[in-house]
């Protein structure tokens, strides 16, 4: 089912009597049939006010929702055919799992009412999509969280919805269960091909599961597209400070005479005007090297098995430390107090003063390495 956000706006009056709250500012999108979008930002961004308007929760305050061809902007949430998953599970306690499954279906009323085989054949199969068949008899308090948290998704599958969102749905669970569900809903989406919109703070989350990101701020959508592509290519610098762990190194810098300099270190040529600039390094855009351009002052090198973390400190840097991930067979001379990098030039960005990306040609994007 194609969802189609026609300039979603939403606004909230204050409740102290100052200016009221626009919580979702002028959305515009169209997610495509089948796909899996995730809804991406910090808190109060306006993510889960749009899954809200999305699911007829709220009532946008302008703008229009389709689903397909059908405009759903006025529907009520029970005829829009969503299933919603929360953060809580927000299961019957009293109720085994097959009862919490079956729930949905038994609320159908006239041409719509299942026999009671049939609602006993859809529960079962929503419960083997999710791999929670064999817990069928259990209660709620019985499960883990985890395996809680399927039900809640089995139970939002089981009448087939149209669209299927998903609001910070692994919140409480453990990492090791987090990642582990995450892969199971990805599964279950690509199987079910249910359109799905997924809301979460978690950029690795919506990376790792996500056909397409929409990253948000302040309810205003900052940048959408493929999760890499964004990682790779940040609108802004709020785009790029967001994605990413650990976070982007971010420096104050400027360009004058074709060279980037950081502090007094030339550390790269490029070709733009000259100004003040906000220069942002991935941290696996540091390669070590003696004779490199860019020196930080050396704290420490943290193990991390497959790789290092370096990390440095630099007078120019607004994060509170430096850190370079590199492979773990280059050799970092601990007993130091400088080290000196080059910088791999695809994973360098620069930005305006206002916080706008700029184009940034080197010699190497010249010739097809960024």
């Amino acid at each position: 089912m194609k969802v189609v956000l026609q300039n979603l706006m939403k606004v909230f009056p204050s409740r102290d009597k100052g200016d009221p709250v626009i919580a979702v500012n002028d959305f515009t999108y169209e997610i495509e049939d089948g796909k899996l979008i995730g809804l991406l930002g910090p808190s109060g961004c306006g993510k889960s006010t749009t899954l809200n308007l999305i699911s007829g929760l709220e009532k946008p305050t302008s703008g229009k929702i389709f689903f397909g061809e059908d405009d759903v902007t006025d529907l009520p949430p029970e005829n829009r055919g969503v299933g919603l998953v929360f953060q809580s599970y927000a299961l019957y306690p009293h109720m085994t799992v097959m009862q919490n499954i079956l729930f949905p279906l038994q609320n159908f009323k006239g041409k719509d009412k299942l026999s009671k085989e049939t609602m006993n054949e859809k529960a079962v199969e929503a419960a083997k999509l999710v791999q929670i068949d064999h817990l069928l008899k259990r209660k709620p308090a019985e499960l883990s969280g985890g395996q809680q948290q399927r039900v809640a998704i089995a139970r939002a599958l089981v009448k087939m919805p149209r669209v299927l969102l998903l609001d910070e749905p692994l919140s409480n669970l453990d990492a090791r269960l987090r990642l582990q569900t995450r892969e199971e809903i990805r599964r279950i989406q690509r199987e079910t091909g249910i359109t799905t919109v997924f809301v979460t703070h978690d950029q690795e989350e919506a990376m790792s599961i996500s056909d397409a990101i929409v990253v948000m701020k302040d309810g205003i959508v900052q940048q959408i597209g493929a999760p890499q592509e964004v990682y790779d290519h940040p609108a802004n610098l709020f785009v790029a400070q967001f994605l990413g762990t650990p976070q982007i190194n971010t420096f104050k810098g400027k360009v004058v005479g074709g060279k980037l300099y950081i502090g007094e270190e030339s550390v790269l040529d490029v070709k733009c005007a000259d100004q003040d600039v906000y220069v942002g390094i991935r941290p696996e855009g540091f390669v070590p090297d003696e004779n490199g351009r860019f020196t930080c002052c050396l704290s420490q090198v943290e193990v991390m098995g497959r790789d290092r973390s370096v990390v440095c400190t630099h007078s120019a840097s607004e994060n509170a430390s430096v850190r370079a991930i590199i492979p773990s067979e280059n050799f970092i001379d601990e007993t130091k107090d400088t080290i000196r990098f080059n910088l791999k030039p695809f994973k360098v960005f620069l930005f305006s003063a206002q916080g706008d990306k700029m184009s940034l040609k080197t010699e190497s994007s010249i010739h097809g390495k960024q």
